[in-house]
């Protein structure tokens, strides 16, 4: 080889190294930049939200101003819309989800259900909530939980059709035909081999739209309003913790914005938790 290919190639050597430099650092910089505001969120949330979590925070009601008090009905009220909004959501959305990944993934009916399905995975919850507002509130001529329980069930649909279909399609052909060789009905190939095989990330994706409708305030603003009061009643207005943390966060009392950092700790922790779980059934499949 001649010195001059040898220096060719050495200087495309350098030269490579040198971009390779740049971009690691780069990518090292924005890696670092988003850790920092990460840690300092999660910082701040723990050093005030630890300072307002007391026991009458867990037991008692929401109070008014320059009074004691705590968040007991916003978080059963968070509890109980967003679990009734997962028991609604999440049939349709897996039930969607197994019709598009295996009985018609190409047809029209399909692609029409996906492009809607797309949409509304990035319509802002606030067109969701003025939605059910119109179509729930408006008739009833007043704000319940019934009206939240839709509005959150309507972002959890979604989020699970989307992960369903994807889990679904990632299982390998050939269980589903060993099965169908073997004599066995589609319902019964699609309950006992496909969806049992992919049901890891099926409820990796249940647990992030639950994650996801946690902290969501809009929706819940033009539908379940809010309630200062104790209630199960699914028929009147209810507290939620991200409707109760906007408003105490926007006051000018000092309890009010204890409480308000008191309940962001609360739904940062419980959103923590459920990625957690999330990223360790995806771990256990991989």
């Amino acid at each position: 080889m001649s010195p001059e290919v040898q220096a060719a190639r050495a200087a495309m050597f350098a030269s490579r190294k040198r971009v390779n430099v740049f971009a690691t650092t780069l990518a090292l910089a924005a890696m670092t930049f988003g850790l920092f505001w990460l840690t300092w969120i999660l910082w701040e949330t723990i050093i005030l939200g630890i300072d307002g979590l007391t026991m009458a925070t867990l037991t008692q009601m929401t109070p008014g101003p320059n009074e004691d008090g705590g968040l007991a009905n916003a978080i059963y009220g968070s509890l109980l819309m967003v679990l009734l909004a997962t028991f609604v959501g999440t049939p349709v959305g897996v039930m969607a989800g197994i019709y598009l990944a295996e009985f018609e993934p190409k047809g029209w009916l399909a692609s029409t259900t996906r492009f809607v399905n797309d949409i509304l995975l990035s319509a802002p919850s606030i067109v969701i909530g003025l939605f059910v507002y119109a179509v729930v509130v408006s008739p009833m001529r007043s704000f319940s939980a019934i009206a939240g329980v839709v509005a959150l069930a309507l972002i959890v649909i979604p989020v699970v059709i989307r992960t369903t279909e994807n889990m679904l399609q990632l299982v390998p052909a050939g269980l589903r035909e060993a099965a169908y060789a073997l004599g066995a009905p589609k319902w019964k190939v699609i309950l006992s081999i496909t969806l049992k095989a992919a049901r890891t990330g099926v409820i990796t994706g249940i647990l992030l739209a639950v994650a996801r409708i946690s902290g969501e305030t809009a929706p819940l603003l033009f539908t379940a309003l809010s309630n200062q009061f104790w209630t199960s009643s699914l028929g009147q207005p209810m507290a939620s913790l991200p409707v109760t943390i906007f408003k105490f966060a926007m006051s000018p009392y000092e309890n009010w914005q204890k409480l308000a950092w008191a309940g962001v700790f609360l739904i940062t922790m419980a959103v923590l938790a459920l990625n957690i779980v999330a990223r360790v059934l995806t771990r256990a499949k991989s």
